[in-house]
């Protein structure tokens, strides 16, 4: 069976490479901006599903395809994309700093016309972070591709997340253990 990646994150692609599945990549370019009138925890699912949709060719009838899209929630409730720029990135971190925030994942699974979905959660808790140690991880580590300006399995993420409540590999950006699991009722 064709299973392929409609994703170009690279923690995305070691992550399922780690489950054990062939896969090939596609990356499909998709507006990523969500409807202002959404909630914000169901914003990562709507880009999902626009990532998923870029796919209907015919095809693709028989493939099985995988999108997913990740969205930082900050402790007010505000959603945090990806870093414009480096100045941006560090103010996303000093929002983020000495308080919990929430990761959702959505997953967008297509199979022959069929389209089955999740989202998955993970609580997060940082330490307070000074502006050196922010800018520190910002110019070392360039985390402008990541939702929330940062990388869990980066250097902030044995620094400073104190806590969390949920999958690691969700906030990494794929929830492996989910994933597997919802593939094996799909394929059943």
């Amino acid at each position: 069976m064709q299973v392929v990646l409609g994703s170009q994150s690279p923690r995305r692609r070691e992550l399922l490479a780690a489950l054990g599945i062939s896969f090939e990549v596609i990356v499909r370019e998709v507006d990523e901006r969500f409807d202002s009138d959404i909630e914000v925890q169901h914003a990562a699912l709507e880009i999902a599903r626009k990532k998923s949709a870029a796919f209907l060719e015919e095809h693709f009838f028989e493939a099985l395809v995988i999108t997913a899209d990740t969205i930082v929630i900050d402790a007010e409730g505000n959603p945090i994309g990806k870093p414009n720029d480096q100045d941006d990135a560090i103010r996303i971190l000093r929002r983020l700093s000495g308080k919990p925030h929430v990761v959702h994942t959505a997953v967008v699974i297509r199979y022959r016309a069929k389209q089955h979905h999740f989202t998955e959660e993970t609580k997060v808790w940082f330490a307070a972070l000074s502006d050196d140690e922010i800018a520190y991880y910002v110019n070392l580590y360039q985390p402008y591709d990541k939702a929330g300006a940062y990388g869990i399995q980066e250097w902030i993420g044995r620094a400073a997340v104190t806590k969390i409540e949920g999958s690691y590999e969700n906030v990494v950006g794929l929830p492996t253990a989910r994933l597997f699991q919802e593939l094996k009722e799909i394929l059943k």
